[in-house]
């Protein structure tokens, strides 16, 4: 049953619009208010929420409706209103008056709703019973279970964005000590923002499977409810059970040739009134794409266009607050490439922690060989101090699945001029067993760019793990991978 409703309008939804269509529900329903008035709540007489509406967004990037809701989905050319409306899975109606309040927001605004048959503009008269029981504890609009151990997010879309809902969702759970569980049924992909938010213990994507029952989505782990949240089976041997489901991909990436180039790299400024923030990643994305980003946010949809002065101003905002900065970049939708970047300030200076990945399809040739270029640009001019680059058969359009992939392969791995001088140029240039470093850039800015393989050879990662423990012993000790 789908719980998120998305009103998708030429127009911008005015207070006395959304008021409006919030009154799909009749005159008795409350409204309240959350998160500074960002996100409003339809609740019961008791207090119960029902649903929950975001503030309207403006999507100004090309392509984004089409990547989160598919293909098929009708909606305005941009710059068109994105409003989300997200229904409780405690009462039957909540679903039938989200369908409401988008479909009269899509009449007066025009306009179009995602799934279009959940639209209509029918008055949903509450029936159930909400007397019985008191307004259960305030929870993130986007949790529908939560535990002393857990917060559980119920979706059931075909792609599952990292959206302000889950953001939200996953920063309370980590600000409370839980984990976030995304429970989704098999068809359901995650996009790479989601994906790489889930990677940190003890989060999980959660697959209710009709046949093999509950599993890890990434992992594979068969998984059971225990103590408030769900955690893996283990056989008589102690040893954590595989799901089937799991072993058996619907898609499969091998046969068609699909991959995917990741690139994990890390900058280093120095914190200066004219420094402008995320060009280390535009320089990457103009290497591969031949463009600079679309757009980005800190969230997707992805709804700014690309601006390195307004990351920037948002970066520093934050910094005042002693808080870090997580965004997304997004590229051209015929070009897959899209980028995570988290910045923080330190003691060192302002850091840059980037992620991105670009989809490859059979017949297009991934360009390892300009690899060195890329990173010399990156060490002489964007304060690189690492950069590691894998292959992996995986998915063009870069979504995930719940199946199992093949590990990505290092393909190289790039030491910046800055840990390159506490490490010494000689210990560094020297691991014994190799591989044999490229020295790149001027010597006062050097770097070295250290070969691993081309994207097909599982022996890379002993390679890299021996390099690594090489780079560490020095006397500068630089930040691993």
């Amino acid at each position: 049953m789908t719980k998120d409703v998305i009103a998708l309008t030429e127009k911008m939804p005015d207070p006395v619009t959304v008021l409006a269509g919030l009154y799909a529900g009749g005159p008795d329903l409350r409204i309240n208010t959350l998160a500074d008035g960002a996100v409003t709540q339809l609740c019961t007489p008791a207090g119960h929420p029902l649903l929950s509406v975001e503030a309207p967004l403006l999507l100004q990037v090309p392509g984004e409706v089409t990547r989160l809701l598919g293909p098929r989905t009708q909606a305005p050319d941009i710059p068109l209103w994105w409003t989300e409306a997200r229904a409780t899975t405690a009462f039957e109606e909540a679903e039938r008056l989200a369908g409401s309040f988008a479909g009269r927001l899509a009449t007066v605004l025009g306009g179009s709703v995602w799934p279009p048959e959940t639209a209509h503009t029918d008055t949903v008269s509450l029936c159930t019973d909400t007397t019985a029981a008191p307004a259960a504890e305030a929870t993130p609009p986007a949790v529908d279970v939560l535990t002393d151990q857990a917060a559980l997010v119920i979706q059931d879309r075909p792609l599952i964005p990292m959206t302000s809902w889950l953001s939200d969702a996953l920063s309370t759970a980590i600000a409370t000590e839980r984990a976030l569980q995304i429970v989704t049924p098999p068809h359901a992909r995650l996009t790479l923002p989601t994906r790489l938010a889930l990677s940190g213990h003890p989060h999980r994507w959660v697959v209710q499977h009709p046949d093999s029952g509950y599993y890890d989505g990434l992992s594979g782990a068969e998984l059971h409810w225990a103590d408030g949240a769900f955690a893996p089976l283990t056989d008589t041997g102690g040893k954590t059970r595989i799901a089937d489901a799991f072993r058996s991909p619907a898609h499969t990436p091998t046969a068609s040739g699909e991959r995917q180039l990741r690139l994990s790299l890390r900058t280093l400024h120095r914190a200066t009134d004219d420094l402008l923030l995320g060009t280390a990643l535009e320089t990457a994305f103009q290497h591969f794409t031949g463009a600079p980003p679309t757009g980005w946010s800190t969230a997707e949809p992805i709804n700014l266009p690309w601006s390195t002065r307004q990351l920037t101003d948002l970066a520093r905002t934050r910094a005042q607050q002693s808080a870090p900065t997580w965004l997304i970049a997004i590229g051209t939708p015929d070009r897959p490439a899209i980028a995570t970047t988290r910045i923080t300030h330190t003691p060192a200076g302002i850091e840059e922690h980037t992620t991105l990945a670009l989809g490859y399809g059979p017949d297009e040739p991934v360009p390892l060989s300009t690899l060195p270029d890329l990173a010399e640009t990156l060490a002489t001019r964007h304060g690189l101090t690492s950069l590691l680059t894998t292959l992996h058969t995986a998915r063009r359009d870069l979504t995930v699945t719940p199946h199992l992939e093949s590990p990505p392969l290092p393909v190289s791995f790039t030491l910046g001029p800055a840990p390159l001088r506490n490490l010494g140029l000689t210990h560094a240039e020297n691991p014994p067993l190799g591989p044999t470093p490229l020295r790149l850039g001027p010597t006062t800015a050097r770097a070295l760019h250290y070969p691993l393989g081309d994207g097909t050879d599982p022996g890379a990662w002993t390679t890299l793990q021996r390099l690594n423990q090489h780079l560490t012993s020095g006397p500068g000790r630089p930040t691993s991978h």
